[in-house]
């Protein structure tokens, strides 16, 4: 996983600069930035009834999903290389506000410069940013020409998919190891989890309610009201995707901020 999704999140970016696709990212990533503000204000508000340092939790956990791991494949499988576009771009407001916002909270310190390193030194945050800066000014990179069925385009040299389709496919193959290495993990995962414990903790049924029904709803609602206002508005593929990213479930990184620090650890293991 770790070389399989960084070239997931790159690969999506080799593809011919298009406006309308430009123009959807630029929307995707600004509603990237503003759901989670929405999220990081409201949904302490959906555990009143616990204290407040569960509250605090809870409401971390709710609003971080594993983004990565999880949504990435899915929308990829989905919808394509348009879709993990769309997922990589979103994904640039998550790891803004999981390394500041989360370790803040979770942490009870202030934010230094080890984790803004921490989150810029990220593969996945660096293969985003460099397809995303390629992808964008391909137009004005040195250009060669291809021959494609009789036709000739000129291309920036970067471009892989047409420049050295060899090599691509072969970063495609790994890159397509992301889905099926995801799903055995999720089932590792669920086969060391006693069953008679899951379905007996109210907690974790109401936290799972919360992530994985309640947050997507809140994100479609909003993308149709953008869409119906025509503020910031989305296609269906750019909304699906966000969708997708909200319904993941808890962010890894939130839980180890949990335990790393004593901050509700127990309840954190058991979402």
């Amino acid at each position: 996983m770790t070389l399989a999704l960084p070239l997931l999140a790159f690969t999506a970016f080799l593809t011919p600069l298009n406006h309308q696709t430009l123009v959807q990212s630029m929307d995707v990533l600004i509603w990237g930035l503003i759901i989670y503000v929405i999220l990081i204000v409201t949904m302490p508000f959906l555990y009143g009834r616990y204290d407040k340092d569960q509250r605090d939790v809870l409401g971390v956990l709710t609003a971080f999903g594993s983004t990565n791991f999880f949504g990435m494949p899915i929308a990829g499988a989905v919808y394509g290389a348009k879709g993990i576009m769309y997922a990589s771009v979103f994904n640039i407001g998550y790891r803004v506000f999981l390394y500041s916002y989360a370790y803040i909270k979770m942490s009870g310190e202030q934010l230094r410069g080890e984790h803004i390193k921490k989150m810029l030194v990220n593969p996945i945050v660096i293969a985003t940013f460099l397809g995303l800066i390629l992808w964008v000014s391909q137009n004005w990179m040195p250009q060669i020409s291809i021959s494609t069925g009789g036709k000739t385009s000129q291309v920036a040299f970067y471009r892989l998919d047409v420049t050295v389709p060899w090599l691509f496919a072969w970063m495609k193959l790994l890159a397509g190891l992301a889905s099926p290495l995801a799903w055995l993990a999720i089932g590792a995962n669920l086969a060391q989890m006693p069953f008679a414990d899951a379905i007996q903790n109210h907690t974790a049924w109401y936290y799972s309610f919360n992530k994985v029904i309640i947050v997507p709803i809140i994100m479609a609602a909003i993308a149709i009201l953008a869409n119906t206002t025509h503020i910031l508005p989305v296609d269906q593929v750019a909304m699906a995707t966000m969708v997708i990213m909200m319904a993941t479930p808890v962010a890894t990184v939130a839980v180890n901020y949990a335990m790393a620090f004593n901050h509700q650890s127990l309840l954190a293991a058991n979402t």
